[in-house]
Order: C-alpha cells, then sequence, then structure tokens
C-alpha cells in the first residue's frame, strides 16, 4: 500500500480494542526506543490491518522525528492518522490517545520497577551481562527501522543516493558529537534540491 490517497476505515469498538492491546504488547518489546519497533508497527499497521498507507506511516514518523520533543510522539502521529482515516480529527485524538497511552504506560511501569531493582543489584555479573548483551540487540532493531523506512523509497538501485546519504549519517552520528539537526537540515536541503 504505497498510495498517497487517505484511506477511508469502518473502524468499530473491536478496532480500537486491538489497537490499545497492541501497543500495550508492543510496549514491552520496545528495547532501544519506541522507534526501535517501528518495523513492527509498520507489519500491523499497514501490511496487516491496512489502516495506514506507507506513506501516512513514513510521514508521521519523518514529522515526529524533525519535531522537538521525546521520539515516542511519531506514535501518536500514527494514531492519529488511523484516527483521520477512520472519520476525522475527534477519532484522530482518539486514535492518538489509545496509540500513546497503550505504549507508554507498560514500558513506564516495567522500567520504573527495573531500574529501580537493577541499581540496587547493578554489581551482579549477570546485571552486567544483560546489559552487555543488550546493546547489539539495539543495533540491530534501529537498522531494521532504516531499512523499513528506506525500503518504501525503492530498492538500492533505484534510490542508492537515499541509501547513500543514510549510510552517511550514521557514521556521522557513531564518529561525532555533530548535533542531529545539523544531519536533519542537510537532508532536508538534499530534498529540496531534488538529489535524494
Amino acid at each position: 500500500m504505497t498510495g498517497a490517497t487517505p484511506l477511508a476505515l469502518s473502524l468499530g469498538p473491536a478496532d480500537w480494542l486491538q489497537l490499545f492491546a497492541y501497543y500495550l504488547s508492543l510496549s514491552l518489546l520496545t528495547v532501544g526506543g519506541a522507534i526501535a519497533t517501528a518495523p513492527d508497527m509498520h507489519r500491523f499497521l499497514v501490511g496487516r490491518q491496512g489502516w495506514l498507507t506507507d506513506l501516512q506511516f513514513n510521514a508521521s514518523i519523518a514529522i515526529a522525528q524533525a519535531a522537538p520533543g521525546p521520539n515516542v510522539l511519531f506514535i501518536g502521529l500514527l494514531g492519529w492518522q488511523v484516527g483521520l482515516n477512520a472519520g476525522g480529527w475527534a477519532l484522530g485524538l482518539l486514535g492518538m490517545a489509545l496509540c500513546l497511552v497503550g505504549v507508554m504506560l507498560p514500558s513506564t511501569l516495567l522500567t520504573w520497577a527495573a531500574a529501580r531493582w537493577g541499581h540496587r543489584n547493578r554489581d551482579r555479573r549477570a546485571v552486567r551481562a544483560f546489559k552487555q548483551g543488550m546493546a547489539p540487540v539495539v543495533i540491530g532493531l534501529l537498522l531494521a527501522t532504516a531499512f523499513v523506512l528506506g525500503s518504501a523509497h525503492g530498492g538500492f538501485a533505484q534510490s542508492w543516493r537515499l541509501w547513500a546519504v543514510s549510510a552517511i549519517c550514521m557514521l556521522i552520528v557513531w564518529r561525532t558529537r555533530l548535533h542531529l539537526l545539523w544531519l536533519l537540515g542537510a537532508g532536508a536541503l538534499l530534498g529540496a534540491l531534488g538529489w535524494v
């Protein structure tokens, strides 16, 4: 589903409950931040349910990432888009609230409890090993997110400039302390000039 035309959905109470339950369950998998679960959100919202188009999904993430504030705001925008597709701004507010509460509540409670426990047991070998072992998992999830977002614009051969800019940005973020806003500005400029 890649069209730019908004969808016209008819969602019942069971669908809204399913959306809320999905984010409740996804909340407990948000290792490395909510953005790391974007591929699964894409699978659920675009691929399985057909509640969003590829363009709406990518635009929600891009707008939220460019805006100041917490990164998790993109989930609210995804819910807002689902609500708009279902009938207007009131349902958009409902979708935004369900998605944000669903994704924030379990992970917040779990993080609070785990942080307290981890701090009390920080010298245990198992705790240190767990922290070190999670690093490659988080990196893999972030790379999967980048792949899903980039794939919406075509494969490597079609959009090699996009993939090249993405790789260069990844290296800059990894090896320097350059603020992300400079990279966002550079990406916007390259897009405005039609180079990516």
